[in-house]
């Protein structure tokens, strides 16, 4: 199949699919679609054989799905922008302090707390996974992933603080994780026990401090060309090009794009073209637009993410590592949530019941599963790629379903009257 061809079908299949759930289910948009694709990849994998030329079909398709690539390299740019453009900056600077403390010292301890759980209880089931790659598992899970988390909070009753917080934290816990995750997988690759901590101070220096200059310098200078226009469409792609230009050049430098970008919607979001209605018009205008490219891409991204369980034939195998992994990383989630808030409870200014909702609403998405498979071949990646997608699922379909009734137990508010 052309590129051309894959992408079409893929929209074809997201229309089909938001439709069944906007006629039918009537779920919050992400739930909804992740579910209705998971359980048709449940009925292709069941009765597949039975229908040959459907099977056939569909594996075609999801053999020409790279979704590690294309959600890396493509499509997360375009979310982050999308996200952090309609982000309130003001409230960002109210919780500043939870927000760097969750997505530094919060990413830190669920990674050493997951790992370490999922070591010991692995090993008591008789499932053998080196505490390296348990570790690894660690940082690419312990991050909460911006996408899901956008498109599940916009549609709860989370307290508003708390979703600043969680929002907030889903943004800029990239850089951390992502340095952890590399460092793990070059020890693991080495077969080394050592850290090397200069190595990893300069990786992090890079892959931050890098993401977030340039990509303050690039909104700068996209948003004085802006000003200095009133079309609209001009408008439009200038922002086009500033996230497609932040990415390719992230890439080539090694900075962090998803920080570089986040960083560029967060100033262009908190600043006005120009100060007349025309300028307020084509604000809108543009918050629109990628209100629009938000909700396209998402839509894609978690068709993809529930026709991927096709290419897991091996997941029957993993289902007891998938639900270890579900159960150990709520518990690393709790732990690394509680400790600092118990901590720097005055700093912090939280209790222990945002705590109960903050680990509840700590979605996992696409990243992670993205992250699985860039890992290098080895004997336990399979285990890892089929215990993400169960934390995954379980995380979209199970916590966002029951997420307002989590909020309304943990707030002792009454269910709302028909």
């Amino acid at each position: 199949m052309s590129t051309y061809t894959v992408v079409t079908i893929l929209v074809a299949i997201s229309a089909f699919f938001s439709y069944l759930n906007a006629r039918f289910l009537k779920l919050s948009g992400t739930i909804g679609i992740v579910t209705i694709a998971t359980i048709a990849s449940i009925l292709i994998i069941v009765f597949g054989e039975s229908i040959p030329s459907v099977n056939r079909f569909i594996n075609a398709l999801t053999a020409h799905m790279d979704l590690s690539d294309t959600l890396l390299d493509t499509m997360l740019g375009f979310l982050l922008f999308a996200g952090s453009l309609n982000f309130d900056i003001n409230r960002l600077k109210g919780q500043i302090k939870p927000v760097l403390i969750l997505s530094t010292i919060g990413v830190v301890l669920s990674t050493a707390i997951f790992g370490a759980l999922f070591y010991v209880v692995s090993m008591l089931i008789h499932i053998q996974v080196p505490f390296v790659y348990c570790l690894l598992f660690g940082a690419l899970i312990s991050p909460t992933d911006p996408v899901a988390v956008s498109s599940i909070l916009k549609k709860s009753k989370i307290p508003k603080h708390l979703e600043t917080i969680i929002t907030g934290e889903s943004l800029f816990n990239d850089g951390i994780g992502l340095v952890l995750f590399i460092t793990l997988s070059q020890i693991a690759r080495q077969r080394k026990v050592e850290i090397p901590f200069g190595k990893i101070a300069q990786l992090f220096c890079t892959e931050v401090f890098g993401g977030l200059i340039l990509g303050l310098i690039m909104a700068v200078i996209i948003y004085r060309l802006m000003k200095a226009v009133e079309d609209f469409q001009t408008i439009i792609i200038l922002s086009l090009a500033l996230v497609m230009s932040l990415t390719v050049l992230c890439s080539l430098l090694h900075f962090s794009g998803p920080l570089s970008v986040v960083t560029a919607g967060l100033y262009i979001g908190s600043h006005d073209l120009t100060s007349d209605e025309q300028g307020s018009r084509t604000r809108q205008f543009m918050e629109r637009f990628w209100k629009l490219i938000d909700e396209l891409m998402n839509t894609i991204l978690f068709v993809m993410i529930g026709l991927q369980l096709l290419k897991l034939p091996f997941v029957d195998d993993y289902w007891r590592s998938g639900l270890l992994a579900i159960v150990v990383i709520l518990i690393a989630r709790g732990l690394s949530v509680w400790l600092p808030v118990t901590l720097l409870k005055r700093t912090l200014d939280l209790n222990y019941k945002s705590i109960f909702i903050l680990t509840w609403a700590g979605l996992r998405g696409g990243i992670s599963i993205a992250l699985a498979l860039s890992l290098r071949e080895s004997k336990y990646k399979e285990l890892i790629i089929a215990s993400c997608y169960f934390v995954v699922i379980f995380s979209i379909i199970v916590q966002g379903l029951t997420l307002n009734k989590v909020i309304r137990l943990a707030l002792n508010k009454k269910e709302p009257e028909p």
